[in-house]
């Protein structure tokens, strides 16, 4: 008699990391003290510093993530700070 076939184990997806919505701030340099806020109706992302009041608000679309969010902040500090 013939042997059973193994069946195959199914593919385990890899769990991916989330991403971190919690970041160090470009003015007063605290860490874990930017947040920022996604509000997908409005298509508004704001990065916001909650020691230092600062915040930077930008137009995201359906895939951005906090992370570009703050990103752009930084990209926009960079920019004005090399312009003057």
């Amino acid at each position: 008699m013939g042997k059973r076939k193994a069946a195959k184990k199914p593919e385990s997806k890899k769990k991916q990391e989330k991403l971190s919505t919690v970041f160090s701030c470009p003015f007063c340099n605290h860490e874990s003290s930017v947040e920022c806020r996604m509000d997908r109706k409005d298509l508004i992302g704001e990065a916001s510093c909650r020691i230092c009041q600062e915040s930077f608000s930008t137009s995201i679309n359906a895939l951005s993530e906090p992370v570009d969010v703050y990103c752009e902040w930084i990209d926009e500090c960079e920019r004005v700070n090399n312009s003057g």
